[in-house]
C-alpha cells in the first residue's frame, strides 16, 4: 500500500458530496459497526473491498519492502448466512533490488449471524475461514501447497446501553475475534519445517462520531467530522502447537487510524505498528476503499439470495 495508496485515499475527498443519511450494513440497534481493516466486523452483509492496500517492511535484516493488494467480495446467501471470497497479490522488494511478485492462496469465509441484540448493541458471528492450498502463485513463496482451516468467533459490543450519565462515553464500541488455525499438513517438505497451528485473534476500540451526534449530543461540529470513526485495531497470531524447534513468539501489529463513513462506501486509513521485532520493521500503512453493496443496490445485489427481501435501515448523522 505505498505509491498506489494516495489515489485510492483521494476518493475520500468525494465523501462530502454524499448525503448525511446512510444505509448501514452492520447496524445493531442505533449502533453501526464499520468494516474494520485489519480484523472483521461481526455481521454478514453484501459488501466489497476494492482495494485493500498494505505497505510494510519485513522483519529481515536488512528489511525488505512489501506491498499487498487485496480484494474481497461478501454475499448473503440467506439473511443470516453469508460467504466471502478473498484474493491477495504481493510484491516483495529486497534491499538489493530483487523483486518477487505473486498471488496468495484463494480464501473463502463462511459466516453465520448468531445474534443481533439491538437493545444492548451486541452482535455475535461465527465462521470458518478456508485458505485453499495450491490456488496461488506457489513458486513465488506467497502461496502454500497445503490449506488452512480457521474456525472463528466474532463479537461486537456498543456502550450505548450504559446509563445516560456516562454521556459521551456511550459512543465507544469494541469488536473482537478469535480463531484457531489448523493446516491440512503438519510438515512442509519444501521449507523443511513443521507447520504450526496458530491462535489468530484481534480486537478494535472505536469511537463513533455519528453515534455521538445522533444518540448523545450534537456538538455542532463540521459535517465531515460527524462522519468519522477513530479506531485502534490489534491483530495478532501466536503458534500454539506443532511448532517443534521454533519459539512460540506472538507477532502482529497495533493499528491506530480513522474510518470515514459515506452513504454507500467507507474509506479507512491506519498506521501499522509492529508489536515486536519479529513482526516487522518500522511503521507500515493500511488503506481501504470499502463498498456497501446492500446500500448501492438495495433491491438486487444487496438482497439475500434466498429467504425473501429485507429493507435496509438508515443511520442518521
Amino acid at each position: 500500500m505505498s505509491r498506489h495508496l494516495l489515489p485510492t485515499l483521494a476518493l475520500a475527498g468525494l465523501a462530502t458530496a454524499f448525503t448525511t443519511d446512510a444505509f448501514a450494513h452492520c447496524l445493531v440497534g442505533a449502533r453501526f459497526f464499520p468494516a474494520t481493516l485489519a480484523t472483521d466486523d461481526p455481521c454478514v452483509a453484501d459488501e466489497m473491498s476494492l482495494p485493500t492496500v498494505t505497505w510494510s517492511q519485513t522483519a529481515d535484516v536488512p528489511p525488505a519492502s512489501q506491498l499487498d493488494l487485496g480484494f474481497d467480495f461478501s454475499k448473503r446467501i440467506t439473511e443470516n448466512f453469508g460467504v466471502t471470497v478473498s484474493q491477495d497479490w504481493t510484491s516483495l522488494r529486497q534491499p538489493n533490488g530483487t523483486l518477487t511478485q505473486g498471488f496468495g492462496n484463494f480464501e473463502t469465509t463462511f459466516q453465520y449471524q448468531v445474534l443481533k441484540d439491538r437493545e444492548h448493541e451486541l452482535a455475535i458471528l461465527s465462521g470458518v475461514i478456508v485458505d485453499w492450498g495450491r490456488t496461488g502463485s506457489t513458486g513465488s513463496g506467497f502461496a502454500t501447497d497445503y490449506s488452512l482451516l480457521t474456525p472463528t468467533i466474532y463479537v461486537g459490543k456498543g456502550f450505548g446501553d450504559l446509563p445516560s450519565n456516562f454521556s459521551w462515553f456511550r459512543a465507544f464500541a469494541v469488536t473482537g475475534q478469535v480463531g484457531y488455525q489448523v493446516p491440512t499438513n503438519s510438515f512442509d517438505f519444501t521449507q523443511n519445517a513443521f507447520i504450526p497451528q496458530q491462535l489468530v485473534y484481534g480486537a478494535s476500540l472505536q469511537y463513533s462520531m455519528p453515534y455521538l451526534k445522533s444518540e448523545i449530543i450534537d456538538l455542532g461540529l463540521p459535517d465531515f467530522i460527524n462522519h468519522l470513526i477513530p479506531i485502534v485495531e490489534l491483530s495478532l497470531s501466536t503458534p500454539v502447537a506443532n511448532n517443534f524447534g521454533n519459539p512460540y513468539t506472538t507477532t502482529g501489529t497495533v493499528n491506530p487510524g480513522v474510518i470515514y463513513i459515506g452513504r454507500t462506501f467507507q474509506v479507512g486509513l491506519e498506521a501499522m505498528i509492529p508489536v515486536n521485532r519479529a513482526s516487522g520493521t518500522g511503521v507500515g500503512v493500511l488503506g481501504q476503499l470499502h463498498l456497501y453493496l446492500d446500500d448501492m443496490f438495495p433491491s438486487t445485489i444487496g438482497q439475500p439470495l434466498f429467504g425473501g427481501t429485507t429493507t435496509p435501515r438508515k443511520m442518521t448523522f
